[in-house]
């Protein structure tokens, strides 16, 4: 039977964290554990957290609390060094997620049906039902100054370069990237391609480890067949002048250096 550890952040997230781990508790096709890390959380998080750590006694939990924010890769990073040694697949999910087991079967499948898919991400949708395009295409510096101009138009014109076509009824997709909500990756995987950039705080971690899995020859795959809900909080747009966007713009420009993504992504092949 394949094992699944989920990896969860938290970040004062007690609206939405019982949710998700119930959520994750209803899963029994697969073995599975669940590694939390709490990024400082000032509210009840680990205190629900510890209540649903006593009421599960059969599922193996572990819950890391860190002092303050540190992210999202430091993060995820301190969670992935705890996994169980017989897990086969870690699932990275954000707390404001709601999953179900034909969703985690789905992404385990398609991986399992090619050597060379690495990390499957599927369909989203928030509390109301509303679609969240999580399977983009590589951005570059000039796609991402069009969606962030004051300009509908020019924003759209963003927006119509990072989506794809994804109108043909295959039951998955070779993307550039997923948002990192809801991430299925191989064990093996995390061993070729080691721990997420930690010179990024908050954003674009997600996009700088699917091109790092697609320069070393693996595929990220979207798949339409596997639904969850994403409440998608959204931290980011909340306050135009904030931490998290300011971290946000730093990680762009690192990546888009790092990489030499400022006007083109042509040369990162993803099919």
């Amino acid at each position: 039977m394949d094992k699944i550890s989920f990896v969860i952040l938290t970040w004062n997230s007690e609206k939405v964290i019982s949710a998700c781990l119930d959520s994750i508790a209803e899963i029994k096709e697969q073995d599975k554990e669940i590694i939390i890390v709490d990024n400082g959380s000032s509210d009840k998080t680990v205190e629900i957290i510890d209540q649903f750590i006593k009421a599960n006694s059969q599922i193996t939990i572990r819950l890391i609390q860190l002092e303050k924010n540190y992210g999202t890769t430091i993060s995820r990073n301190l969670g992935i060094q705890k996994i169980s040694d017989d897990s086969n697949y870690v699932c990275i999910l954000d707390s404001d997620t709601v999953i179900n087991q034909n969703a985690m079967s789905e992404l385990i499948r398609v991986l399992a049906s090619e050597p060379s898919n690495a990390i499957a991400g599927p369909h989203m949708v928030n509390m109301e039902g509303v679609e969240q395009v999580t399977a983009k295409c590589i951005p570059t510096a000039a796609l991402k100054f069009c969606k962030a101009f004051p300009v509908r138009k020019i924003q759209e014109i963003g927006e119509k370069q990072e989506r794809y076509d994804l109108s043909e009824g295959k039951d998955n997709y070779a993307v550039g990237y997923l948002i990192s909500a809801c991430w299925m990756i191989k064990r093996i995987t995390l061993e070729k391609l080691g721990p997420l950039d930690e010179k990024i705080f908050y954003s674009p971690e997600d996009v700088e480890y699917c091109v790092r899995a697609w320069k070393s020859g693996l595929r990220v795959i979207y798949c339409p067949e596997a639904h969850i809900i994403h409440a998608t909080q959204r931290i980011s747009k909340k306050k135009l002048f904030s931490r998290h966007n300011w971290e946000h713009l730093k990680g762009l420009i690192y990546f888009f250096n790092k990489y030499g993504l400022f006007f083109s992504s042509k040369k990162i092949i993803c099919k």
